[in-house]
């Protein structure tokens, strides 16, 4: 089915990944899943958190940290777009902040002709502790501090990372989109727990789609993700989702459905709090 086929109809992809430490592998990977997608007919692909590294050394994505829009993980991103034609969603990479010991985790998006129009860092950062399993970003990225979203062809985009999915208000404070981002790489002990059930409540709260690409499986050095990549529409009803492994995760934005849920039940025009 072509977008053109159907106005109003505008398909989208999650790329979900297996990362390791070596970014030239993981960008080989993810080359040819973005491939896919565009093949497929996509013409927005995101890819997940950490696309293009993940290390048993946390400190190892401070070490290939980038300067804003310089470096070869914002170069790639660029050229993906840009050769494929698609909108790209580039998951995360890690950029320069004030403090050189940290990275910003940013979300960086670049058009189908390769121009970048949003950045997007990361604002609340995971903090875990489970017996031996603990994750504490802090130690190694400085929050962000602003909500950020775009016009794209499907409409109005909100860009989130990963732990900001359990917090509501940021999702509120982006106003009215027609498609929330969510790159993670949830652990598998929080995903199998929450994973689905926060990603259908913001499709649902917020009467949009959601668009979550995930790392799904056992990474070297014994890291295991949850995976699941998935796309959501506004009814909080599942279209597409891959469990583990790499892959591509592929379904239609349908602009007139969301109006119609949102004609339907007019919850957006109904909250008394904002």
């Amino acid at each position: 089915m072509s977008q053109e086929a159907q106005p109003g109809v505008f398909r989208v992809a999650a790329i979900q990944t297996v990362s390791g430490p070596d970014p030239e592998e993981n960008m080989a990977r993810v080359d040819r899943l973005i491939a896919e997608a565009a093949q497929a007919g996509a013409g927005l692909v995101a890819l997940p958190e950490y696309f293009a590294l993940i290390s048993p050394d946390e400190h190892a994505k401070v070490a290939i940290r980038e300067e804003e829009n310089q470096g070869p993980l914002q170069d790639f991103l660029r050229e993906q777009a840009r050769r494929h034609r698609v909108w790209l969603v580039g998951g995360t990479v890690p950029l320069e902040c004030p403090d050189a010991g940290k990275v910003y985790n940013s979300c960086i998006v670049f058009d189908d002709r390769g121009e970048r129009v949003a950045r997007y860092d990361k604002v609340h950062l995971f903090g875990f502790q489970k017996g031996e399993e603990r994750y504490d970003e802090s130690q190694t990225i400085m929050a962000g501090r602003e909500v950020v979203t775009f016009e794209a062809p499907c409409g109005h985009v909100g860009l989130s990372v990963c732990y900001d999915l359990r917090f509501p208000e940021l999702y509120r404070a982006m106003g009215r989109v027609e498609l929330i981002v969510v790159p993670a790489a949830f652990t598998y002990t929080t995903g199998s727990a929450h994973w689905e059930v926060l990603l259908r409540a913001r499709a649902i709260e917020n009467q949009c789609y959601v668009l979550a690409p995930a790392q799904g499986g056992r990474h070297p050095g014994g890291r295991r993700t949850f995976g699941d990549s998935m796309i959501i529409d506004p009814w909080g009803e599942i279209l597409a989702r891959r469990a583990e492994g790499e892959g591509v995760v592929v379904a239609d934005i349908d602009l007139a459905h969301l109006a119609s849920i949102r004609r339907s039940l007019p919850a957006l025009e109904h909250r008394k709090i904002n």
